[in-house]
């Protein structure tokens, strides 16, 4: 599939991180991955070996084991990441559920 833009992309991606479980995990991925980040600012920049290897670990693995899909990565990272902090920025402030109800998909309750 091509996407042009961030808006065309962000209903398939939300469309594959369907189940609660997928994007915890995702999000849990996306702080850790955040807080090496500023972990290899204040303290040592060995820290960013752990960026992308807990960014991305956590992310696939609720693709391969939760959702039961490929990551959306393979095919389209730069959109992918864009959408990730998007999904990650959404749940933060609790409006995720209200995003899923926007796109038409099935409201489901988050513990984020």
């Amino acid at each position: 599939m091509n996407f042009r833009s961030l808006e065309e992309f962000w209903p398939f991606y939300v469309n594959q991180h369907s189940k609660p479980s997928t994007r915890r995990w995702h999000f849990i991925g996306t702080l850790t991955a955040l807080l090496f980040l500023i972990c290899s600012i204040l303290f040592n920049w060995w820290f960013l070996f752990f960026v992308p290897f807990f960014g991305y670990g956590f992310a696939w693995y609720s693709h391969f084991f939760v959702e039961g899909n490929l990551p959306a990565t393979f095919g389209h990272p730069f959109w992918s990441l864009l959408c990730d902090f998007k999904m990650f920025g959404l749940m933060l402030t609790g409006q995720m559920d209200r995003e899923i109800k926007r796109l038409g998909k099935r409201p489901v309750l988050q513990a984020f």
